[in-house]
């Protein structure tokens, strides 16, 4: 592991934002025992500086002119990445038909320029794919995708991006629903992070 996943790795161990033993719900529905909560650090300008600045060093060779996050978590991110290139940034957001869009004249900055996408925890890389079609949508070029925690093995191609670097490249295990072993062991499912509470919400009540 290199010096840089080492401190990105202290960094989320000190805002207690790597959880296992658990059982977690994951946003694609799959099921696990580790979780990396990106919710933890957020509050912790400091630490996420810190981490940005690690991101725009990591992504500073494709030469991007401007920074795009996600909606939610990637608006901070692409901020602080921003600001340690010396480069606007812009966030993309949920559209009403699905996937993302860009909106409030976001469209506009970002046409005809080389774009850095910026996302904290990959897992299915789903919200990452979004965000790159929406900067292509609006005339964007998109060099790279820059992400705090690979945990999910994604790729580039996965992402539909030319190139994707991780500050932290993370295997966690992940069982269908109906194959979990946590659940057949009757381990409690964690409310507190991921998707657990709505899990449990659908889940049909026992007699």
């Amino acid at each position: 592991m290199s010096a840089t996943a080492d401190r990105v790795r202290a960094i989320l161990e000190g805002a207690q934002a790597i959880i296992t033993s658990s059982h977690i719900v994951y946003t694609s529905g799959k099921h696990g025992s580790a979780y990396v909560n990106k919710d933890a650090v957020y509050p912790d300008t400091a630490r996420i500086a810190e981490l940005c600045r690690f991101l725009a060093d990591a992504a500073a060779p494709h030469r991007p002119e401007i920074v795009c996050g996600p909606a939610l978590g990637g608006i901070i991110l692409a901020q602080w990445t921003g600001h340690h290139l010396g480069l606007p940034a812009v966030y993309a957001e949920k559209a009403p038909e699905g996937g993302m869009v860009l909106r409030r004249g976001y469209d506009k900055l970002v046409a005809g320029r080389r774009v850095l996408v910026v996302e904290d925890i990959l897992n299915t890389g789903g919200s990452v794919k979004d965000a790159v079609a929406a900067v292509g949508a609006a005339g964007g070029d998109v060099v790279a995708v820059a992400a705090l925690v690979n945990r999910g093995r994604v790729t580039a191609g996965d992402v539909g991006a030319p190139a994707l670097v991780a500050l932290l490249n993370v295997a966690l295990d992940a069982w269908d629903a109906d194959a979990c072993p946590l659940c057949r062991d009757g381990v409690p499912i964690n409310v507190e992070v991921g998707k657990g509470r709505e899990f449990l919400s659908r889940r049909p009540v026992r007699p």
